[in-house]
């Protein structure tokens, strides 16, 4: 790093997204500063405030290659199996269905999941742990992108000098759209839905996927008898159901959840937020790299929103260390071009195929359930077929980054 930069990286965004970017580059040699403008600390997510993370295999094996993983592995709750079903409120799931089995894949299981509470002070306190890491509090108003470096003024005065910057600003991205990059965005008429129950009976490590009229509801295992529940409804639906007292809401719960696991309470708190479909059209500009929701927000249908920002994070990592090998400019365009070949088709893929998968299964035509429910039941027959889905489940598909192979840089 030259005498007139500050850091190597400035991520802007206190995020996961933005800390797995963060100790990705760390752990490459970079010198990193992390820009918050909260000031996130441990403390903030002490408690369990009913909110949790599907981490896919790969992304497990991508925590664990940049010293994450052994502070949180004791309370991830492995997800053995996926079963994924069509479903009526009241009238629970279709008898047929597509069963993504443990016993069909080598690794064993499909992923982790993991409370808010227990990886976002893991993420802190490794990066609180790294000497190239360095945490602040702070807002950035204004960017310079110039031969050399990139000065970023910050609120409060004063600057930051650095090769490239790393917009983890969230799915409007300022920093994207001061520097011109547009946007496709799409609001659902949806609204999502988060909570944690406790329930009687054990989950088996079993995580459920069930597509009812107002979109899909998803019950997956956490540690103990406890399992967290994400589900879609339409925008008014969601905003009566949010303003229930706790035993109404459990009410509405039931109707979806079913009795299969016992009776069910509340545990923490309940969420609900506003669903959009948002996709940069550029991931990069000279100095600058846009990832995780800044660069796509996708629907939460099958909780992969993290798992695709933490891969933006293992291939930028993996493609400025290279580059940095050969003596490259890392800001320099064609370098950060690398990593937008590598992941914009990919993950705006995914985000169509998500979209496409949202408008045919939130409905309730009698036609289009009985070819959905046979597709779901052919697919479980097909054993080629089904193992894209398991690849798919695990994050193992495609051009896999070596951190989400478990190798260091």
């Amino acid at each position: 790093m030259n005498k007139f930069l500050d850091c190597d990286a400035l991520i802007v965004g206190g995020g996961l997204a933005g800390a797995a970017s963060a100790l990705s580059l760390a752990d490459a040699g970079f010198d990193v500063i992390l820009l918050d403008a909260g000031g996130a600390t441990a403390e903030d997510a002490a408690e369990f405030d009913g909110r949790a993370y599907a981490v896919a295999l790969a992304s497990q094996r991508f925590w664990a290659a940049i010293g994450v993983w052994d502070r949180v592995a004791a309370e991830a709750e492995p997800m053995v199996d996926i079963l994924v079903s069509d479903g009526k409120v009241d009238e629970g799931a279709s008898p047929l269905f597509l069963h993504l089995d443990h016993r069909e894949t080598d690794d064993g299981v499909y992923g982790y999941m993991v409370e808010d509470r227990h990886l976002r002070p893991a993420v802190l306190a490794a990066m609180d742990d790294h000497e190239r890491v360095e945490q602040r509090a702070g807002r950035v108003t204004t960017v310079d992108y110039g031969p050399g470096r990139a000065v970023a003024s910050l609120a409060d005065g004063g600057t930051i000098h650095a090769s490239v910057v790393i917009a983890c600003d969230g799915r409007d991205s300022p920093l994207g759209a001061a520097a011109g990059i547009r946007r496709m965005s799409r609001r659902y008429q949806q609204n999502g839905l988060v909570c944690a129950v406790g329930h009687e009976e054990p989950h088996h490590g079993v995580a459920h996927e069930m597509f009812l009229p107002s979109g899909p509801f998803a019950i997956l295992p956490l540690r103990g008898d406890r399992s967290s529940l994400v589900w879609t409804e339409t925008n008014a639906e969601a905003a009566r159901i949010h303003a229930l007292d706790d035993d109404a809401y459990l009410v509405e719960l039931h109707r979806r959840f079913g009795d299969f696991l016992g009776e069910i309470t509340l545990e923490g708190r309940r969420w609900t937020y506003p669903l959009h479909l948002s996709l940069a059209h550029e991931y990069v500009k000279p100095r600058l790299a846009l990832l995780g929701d800044a660069a796509h927000a996708v629907h939460p249908i099958a909780g992969q929103g993290l798992n695709l920002g933490v891969r933006d994070a293992a291939a930028l990592a993996e493609v400025l260390s290279e580059a940095a090998g050969r003596g490259e400019d890392i800001g320099g365009l064609d370098v950060l071009r690398r990593y937008q070949n590598w992941r914009r088709f990919d993950s705006t893929s995914f985000a169509l195929g998500m979209d496409a998968l949202n408008i045919f299964f939130s409905n309730d035509s009698g036609p289009i359930r009985l070819i959905r429910d046979l597709g779901m039941a052919a697919v479980n027959k097909a054993p080629k077929l089904k193992t894209v889905f398991m690849k798919m489940a695990s994050g193992v598909s495609g051009e896999t980054p070596k951190l989400m192979r478990g190798e260091r840089l």
